[in-house]
């Protein structure tokens, strides 16, 4: 737990309300009870996990030998709207005593289910932080509301498609706490067709049946349009029955229209047809295998347009309740499933197909990258979850804070001898510089830079300056605006290559303008001279302990040194081509050449536009910058410029 930063076990609450839920979070929960010297597994079971018509489902998961903490029962009977809404409020009056007996870190809530929106918001009322998984995904009916509210009140999200990532971009979640992790159930998926399955199959639909000669039936209720599902599912079970063959049918789940479902059922005789086996659950690790083996699977479940691609199997998914949803090339779609022989005819069509395997939902590492993603919850971080909104008008309306605070930005100035960091005011005005000598390694520079900001960073809340980025750099401007580039990086003039066989470049290319002219080329030549004995001329003197750097050459060339000047002409000759080639690209009317070295420039820099430049840009001005510092002011610029902008 030493990432995290976190000096305790991670406490994590996972609450399961149904049996397609817990088939999502065992493989989480295997995992997290496998490394007990890392996490503490609370488990709350509720919903209709506990309800005899369903199947008792918590029963599965004390057979996984998992510990169950709390029971809740939560359901109130009735299966309709008004049974769904009181549930949910039944569920917010049971919840917070139990989560203020657990007091868990982080709870984890599965999907889209109304269950899962009252442990959402209990936990998000009562400060518990909320992982929620298979955010992100678009599907039909209520469900689709459901998993998007609690997304919003979830912190942590883990998802199963780049798809659905990008929705809870959309949705301006934060993008660092949302992992790409694939479906947990994928991870049973894909190393389940090795089993012995025959029995399997044979236990559940009869001795006689055999593999790709049966069909899988899962129905549920549309919630948001009740009677047109009821209907649908009378006139899939006719299909079923015309279609004659062996067909395993689950009952539907609690919500809103099952009990009228159930009815249907009855009424057309399925309990007792000699093709049909009816049940209320089969354990998940064998459901897989009846999906995987079936000759076709039928409904509208969630499975069959999710787990069952794994497989190949073919689908036949019917109506609207998954419209949205990613699916392989095993599913037909049957949206407008409003009569028997448009079901019939789709039965015809896809039974006992072959499909190639999909793995849109996931590749079978899904609970190892979600027990890294628990790891590195810091719970020392905020409670408060942000939203990443995107740009808009700034709000009018002003805070005291900001009216005292000077806004201001970091400027940085790469000099060759010396690096200088600047608290700039939007005024322009230098409010504090630091100046360190230039370290000899590109590591040491960095590490200088670093932390020479954070020094100046510092000193800004001292001075009441607020810092609204950090500048590098020169630039162009156009219209009155600095040109940034789709990357900020627009206007890197000291990287112009202006010889193909030129000096080697800090940047890793050849003869840019940086190598030739820049303070740090001019110290190099200036070193190379001195060191054989050629800088120093009559007038000149240095100390045994003094660095070699551009002043010096500056000094000797005008003390009468050739070969200082004939450096000096080379450097203002390469900026001066570089200037041309801006000249050509952008023909601005003014060019201003800043720095210490810029008055010894200028001269050279208008002779190479006399000789090289087009006649229709020659007449362009060039004149050396007046400011103090303007190296600074211009990096600076570039942030103040920016981010003080009302409109983007």
């Amino acid at each position: 737990m030493e990432k995290n930063g976190n000096n305790h076990k991670l406490r994590v609450c996972v609450a399961t309300c149904n049996r397609a839920d817990y088939s999502k979070l065992a493989p989480i929960m295997f995992g997290i009870k496998a490394e007990p010297q890392f996490f503490e597994l609370d488990v709350v079971v509720l919903g209709s996990h506990l309800i005899d018509d369903y199947g008792n489902t918590y029963r599965m998961i004390e057979q996984d030998d998992f510990d169950i903490h709390t029971r809740l029962h939560t359901i109130v009977r009735g299966e309709d709207e008004a049974a769904m809404v009181e549930s949910v409020g039944l569920a917010l009056v049971k919840l917070p005593d139990v989560l203020n007996r657990l007091k868990p870190d982080i709870m984890i809530v599965h999907g889209d289910r109304f269950d899962a929106l009252a442990l959402a918001t209990s936990a998000a009322l009562m400060n518990i932080r909320i992982l929620h998984i298979e955010g992100g995904e678009v599907s039909g009916t209520i469900d689709d509301s459901i998993r998007h509210a609690i997304t919003k009140l979830a912190h942590y999200h883990v998802c199963c498609t780049r798809s659905a990532e990008q929705h809870l971009i959309a949705m301006c979640e934060d993008h660092d706490r949302i992992l790409l992790a694939g479906c947990p159930s994928y991870d049973k998926l894909l190393s389940a067709k090795n089993k012995d399955y025959m029995s399997i199959i044979r236990m559940w639909l009869g001795e006689d049946v055999i593999t790709r000669d049966y069909i899988v039936a899962l129905q549920h209720p549309v919630t948001t349009d009740i009677k047109h599902s009821i209907k649908m599912f009378e006139l899939t079970l006719d299909a079923l029955i015309s279609f004659n063959k062996r067909t395993l049918v689950l009952f539907p789940n609690v919500d809103a229209g099952s009990k009228e479902m159930v009815r249907v059922m009855r009424k057309k005789g399925i309990e007792h047809h000699p093709n049909f086996r009816a049940v209320k659950h089969v354990p998940f690790d064998q459901f897989i295998q009846l999906v995987a083996h079936a000759g076709c699977m039928i409904g509208n479940s969630s499975c069959g347009v999710r787990e069952v691609g794994a497989f190949g199997t073919p689908v036949i998914n019917l109506g609207t309740r998954q419209t949205g949803r990613e699916t392989g090339e095993n599913v037909l779609h049957v949206r407008d499933a409003d009569t028997q022989d448009k079901i019939l005819h789709a039965l015809q069509l896809q039974f006992g197909k072959q499909y190639p395997c999909s793995k849109i939902y996931g590749d079978g590492n899904a609970v190892p990258r979600i027990l890294k993603f628990l790891k590195s919850i810091d719970l020392k971080e905020p409670l408060q979850k942000k939203f990443c909104f995107p740009p808009v008008k700034d709000n009018i309306s002003q805070d005291i804070d900001h009216i005292l605070e000077t806004q201001s930005a970091l400027a940085v100035d790469l000099g060759g001898t010396n690096l200088r960091v600047a608290i700039v005011s939007m005024k322009g005005e230098i409010v504090k510089k630091y100046t360190q000598l230039n370290p000899k390694t590109y590591e040491d520079r960095l590490e200088l830079i670093l932390k020479m900001c954070v020094e100046a960073a510092s000193e800004a809340v001292n001075v009441n300056c607020r810092i609204l980025g950090v500048g590098i750099g020169g630039g162009i401007i156009h219209q009155h605006e600095l040109i940034h580039g789709s990357s900020f990086c627009a206007a890197e003039l000291g990287h112009i290559v202006v010889s193909l066989d030129g000096p080697e470049c800090l940047c890793g290319s050849q003869g840019c303008i940086e190598a030739y002219a820049s303070g740090i080329a001019l110290q190099r030549e200036a070193k190379k001279l001195h060191d054989e004995d050629l800088l120093l001329v009559e007038g000149m003197s240095m100390k045994k302990e003094e660095v070699v750097s551009a002043a010096h050459l500056i000094q000797a060339a005008k003390l009468g040194n050739t070969k200082a000047d004939n450096i000096l002409r080379t450097a203002g000759t390469a900026l001066g081509l570089g200037v041309v080639n801006i000249l050509h690209t952008v023909n601005p009317s003014l060019v201003i050449l800043s720095g210490i070295l810029a008055s010894h420039y200028v001269n050279a820099v208008k002779d190479v536009i006399n000789r090289q430049a087009l006649s229709s840009v020659k007449t362009v001005d060039v004149v050396v910058s007046n400011l103090a510092d303007p190296a600074l002011l211009g990096a600076a610029s570039l942030v103040l410029d920016y981010t003080t902008r009302r409109i983007y």
